[in-house]
């Protein structure tokens, strides 16, 4: 792996990138952020990518490489199959927030070497390694159409401090514990119906769709459309919420 030719405030802005999608990327090991390279096969790991274009303050593309042991892990979630994307968006948004406000698009789902093999194609492409005591884990990538020169007004960048293992070193999490700081989409629902395209596009201001539960009977609370619980409906502050009375057993329903 060589080394990109950059000028040490743009190797300044990729590590403190890499730095800001590490402290929000589940992972298994405790990982520190190397020093900048060429994406190149070197930096290409067993595992998955996820790819965004962003807009705004500045114009790229943030790639995240994880291991295959994240997406084995939201793969087979008791709360069902999670989405791998939504899992590590946080990543990408932190990554790209760095070079200021920002618009990041869905994003994608690609094959490590194809990810960033076409970020490669662009001319200033660098790749931050995430790396264990032992090698490494996942690899941030990034691309800008224009990246800060060497004016130190053209963007701030915060000085690095001395790289170390976050989560502790030698800390290991597997399975269900790396999900922990994963967000999450909760619903909650009151009763659903059936309606025709007619019934629907007759609906006004007013009108009353009946559902199929009682009144008084207890909302369900959703997670990637999976029943996990049972409440009372409750206000908060003004706000509405759940009391979760009833925890679901995956695979009673």
């Amino acid at each position: 792996m060589t080394a990109p030719t950059m000028t040490a405030p743009q190797l300044a802005l990729a590590r403190n990138a890499a730095d800001a999608a590490l402290a929000v990327l589940p992972t298994s090991r405790a990982l520190v952020a190397a020093d900048p390279v060429v994406p190149d096969a070197g930096t290409v790991i067993d595992g998955q990518a996820i790819t965004a274009r962003f807009t705004g303050a500045a114009s790229g593309e943030v790639v995240v490489v994880v291991g295959q042991d994240l997406a084995d892990a939201l793969r087979e979630s008791p709360l069902g199959e999670l989405d791998l994307t939504a899992a590590v968006r946080p990543a990408l948004e932190a990554a790209a927030r760095v070079f200021g406000p920002v618009v990041l698009d869905p994003g994608q789902l690609m094959e490590p070497e194809v990810a960033l093999s076409a970020l490669a194609a662009k001319e200033g492409a660098v790749a931050v390694p995430l790396r264990d005591e032992a090698e490494v884990r996942a690899v941030i990538g990034l691309a800008l159409s224009q990246w800060p020169g060497d004016d130190p007004g053209a963007m701030n960048v915060a000085p690095r401090l001395a790289p170390t293992l976050t989560g502790g070193a030698g800390q290991s999490r597997g399975g269900l514990d790396m999900l922990h700081d994963v967000e999450m989409e909760v619903s909650a629902e009151l009763g659903r119906t059936r309606m025709s395209v007619r019934e629907l596009l007759s609906l006004i201001p007013g009108a009353i769709v009946e559902l199929d539960r009682a009144a008084g009977s207890p909302a369900d609370l959703l997670v990637n459309g999976r029943l996990i619980a049972r409440g009372e409906v409750v206000v908060v502050d003004e706000n509405f919420g759940i009391r979760v009375t009833e925890i679901v057993n995956p695979g009673t329903e």
